[in-house]
């Protein structure tokens, strides 16, 4: 045990839970207008949902930001119980302010403050579990998919959207000065691997990049800011990032400029996976895992 728990205090990329929850509660006024990229994911994440056969009565929207998410799972699925799940406060209470419907939401218990990674939520509870870029906040990604595995009846559906390495990598190169800056993001193969890993059947995975422009370094900051995507890793500087930084951080993102524009690259990787069938009999015979299917990165 003193090993695993030295492996992680040694983990510079170690997020900081408390400090990601009040980064979050800070951005909850600022989040919807800066928010780009997340609303072009939500979308295609709908899109893909429309080709997956599925009627579900109970939805966890885990990691559900002001619950724009939420809003649109239970349009599309009116009869269904849409519960809505963030670590931080201040995103259910913008959840909570938007939609006079989450009033009804409320009454029923069905906003949840709580950490991915340890879901306060029954086993086999949910036919669907959506998380549209949450999990990258996750320090262990198979515990993680072990709860949301757990929660899900048999052959209920994950579908999720979250970020892989090529994310702000500008912002990763032009910031390296031996202390952390930006996140470790986990490649999509590492991904089919974990949700194999933790019981889930048939994973498809595949990747999309998206660029956003800047002016200026300092317009990538706040809009990172913005929708509270701070720096929350163990290894992050614990000093004021003084002015020196700063000039430094825009003379060195500025050897990327294009066409007048900064850019910003997110790379997303968009899956599904489905929990397996109910054992056929008391040896679980049928419960066989499929491969996992990777699309050709865009």
């Amino acid at each position: 045990m003193a090993d695993i728990m030295d492996d992680v205090i040694d983990d510079e990329y170690h997020m900081d839970k408390a400090r990601v929850r009040a980064s979050f509660d800070r951005a909850a006024k600022t989040y919807d207008a800066a928010a780009i990229l997340q609303k072009l994911v939500r979308d295609e994440m709908f899109d893909r949902l429309d080709l997956i056969n599925v009627s579900p009565k109970k939805i966890l929207d885990a990691g559900c930001g002001t619950g724009h998410g939420s809003f649109q799972l239970q349009k599309r699925f009116k009869t269904a119980q849409v519960f809505s799940l963030d670590l931080a406060m201040g995103m259910l209470e913008k959840t909570h302010a938007q939609q006079s419907f989450i009033n009804k939401l409320l009454r029923q218990k069905r906003l949840i403050c709580a950490d991915i990674e340890n879901l306060p939520i029954a086993d086999n509870s949910m036919d669907v579990v959506w998380s549209n870029l949450a999990i990258q906040w996750c320090n262990d990604l198979d515990k993680s998919f072990t709860e949301i595995s757990r929660l899900l009846k048999p052959n209920s559906l994950f579908i999720f959207s979250t970020f892989g390495p090529d994310t702000l990598k500008e912002l990763r190169a032009a910031s390296s000065n031996g202390k952390t800056h930006v996140s470790r993001f986990i490649d999509m193969h590492d991904i089919g691997d974990a949700l194999t890993r933790n019981g889930f059947n048939a994973p498809v995975l595949d990747v999309e990049r998206y660029t956003l422009t800047y002016d200026n370094v300092r317009g990538v900051m706040q809009d990172l800011k913005s929708i509270g995507a701070n720096n929350a890793t163990q290894g992050r500087s614990r000093g004021l990032s003084g002015r020196g930084f700063l000039n430094n951080l825009a003379e060195q993102y500025e050897q990327f400029r294009l066409d007048g524009k900064l850019p910003a690259t997110f790379e997303v990787v968009y899956g599904h996976a489905w929990t397996p069938e109910a054992k056929q009999d008391e040896h679980g015979l049928g419960e066989g895992v499929s491969p996992i299917s990777f699309r050709p990165r865009s």
